[in-house]
């Protein structure tokens, strides 16, 4: 650790740091478009430019490693200034709504928001390039390449993170946009569908097509666990009417998923309202047919049968399974119960070997 000045306030870091992650746990503020704690510093976006003591222009603070006695200012005439004239250009490359902002695609905008945050130097004359719009037949991924701001930080989501490199740039000048190898849809690529690129996207310009004509300022959001395996992941989910119309994942670094969701935590959540449904326990009557019950009576008529079973026949007789997509301590307590309670090893789990 060394100490050095942020803000003409001594603060201590360590070799390797960025003067974004000194700034971050200093508790000071810093814009950024492009960066993403999970992905490699790329500083393509010039928002988080900053004054450092010695160097002739402002420095990407994404990127700009510190070091020992080292003199920076993230706030200044000179600062606000260049992110005003930068978001400047970014909304003269951009669709714009009445209110001069881009449109809102049912999700957060960090351009929006550093626009109300900073305003901009001039009202620019709209860049005439539209970028191609190609309709994808994936039922998941929506992109409008409107509103992107070419950060990357979806393709180096899908490179880094997921390792699959189902999107590229491709164009070339005002016409670069984001697509895939040839052109060719989602559902034909690599890609698993996993919505990562839409987490990270910061303008919305990936979005979720199931809930495109959601809105925001009417949703509650809850957190909670995945339930489809047993690895804990925590998702937001977005209830509006007391419906889910839509699941995000929580910000890089708050849980053990670090914002990543596969395929199933992220789109399969329409399950949650089916008509078909179970949410009351079956039990068979004497007429062979399954008729609705409560818990407590479903729980016994399962313990009766399983002690009827080992009375006749001994607890070997019986066998216990329990699946991989359950937690942890759901399969520990399956294996108590057959254990201790039934005093049988016959206890299997699906994702043994």
């Amino acid at each position: 650790m060394f100490d050095m000045k942020l803000n003409d306030k001594t603060v201590q870091a360590k070799k390797g740091e960025t003067i974004l992650d000194v700034a971050s746990r200093a508790g000071v503020k810093i814009p950024t478009l492009c960066h993403d704690d999970r992905l490699d510093p790329m500083g393509s976006c010039r928002m988080c430019l900053v004054d450092v003591t010695g160097q002739r222009r402002l420095e990407p603070a994404c990127a700009f490693k510190v070091r020992e006695g080292m003199e920076i200012q993230t706030e200044s005439e000179r600062i606000t200034k260049h992110r005003q004239w930068l978001l400047s250009f970014y909304m003269a490359d951009h669709a714009l709504d009445e209110a001069g902002l881009p449109k809102e695609r049912g999700v957060g905008n960090q351009l929006r928001d550093h626009v109300e945050s900073y305003g901009s130097a001039a009202t620019l004359p709209a860049i005439n390039a539209p970028r191609e719009s190609r309709e994808d037949a994936n039922p998941y991924i929506h992109f409008d390449p409107e509103a992107c701001i070419l950060c990357n930080r979806c393709v180096r989501y899908c490179d880094e993170v997921e390792a699959v490199s189902a999107i590229t740039l491709a164009g070339r000048g005002s016409k670069t946009t984001i697509a895939t190898a040839d052109q060719i849809g989602l559902l034909d690529s690599t890609c698993e569908m996993c919505g990562g690129c839409i987490a990270t996207c910061p303008t919305g310009a990936m979005t979720e097509k199931p809930s495109l004509e959601s809105k925001i300022s009417d949703e509650v959001i809850t957190r909670t666990t995945c339930n489809f395996c047993g690895v804990g992941c925590q998702l937001n989910l977005h209830v509006t009417d007391d419906k889910v119309v839509r699941v995000t994942s929580p910000e890089p670094g708050e849980t053990v998923n670090d914002g990543n969701l596969c395929i199933k935590g992220r789109f399969a959540y329409e399950f949650i309202h089916s008509e078909d449904r179970l949410t009351k326990p079956l039990i068979r009557g004497e007429d062979g047919k399954l008729h609705e019950t409560d818990w407590d009576t479903a729980i016994r008529v399962v313990a009766d049968g399983l002690k009827g079973v080992k009375k006749r026949h001994g607890a070997d007789a019986l066998g216990f399974i329990s699946s991989s997509r359950c937690t942890g301590e759901e399969n520990y307590l399956m294996q108590k119960l057959s254990r201790a309670a039934f005093i049988t090893n016959n206890i299997h789990q699906c994702a043994a070997t």
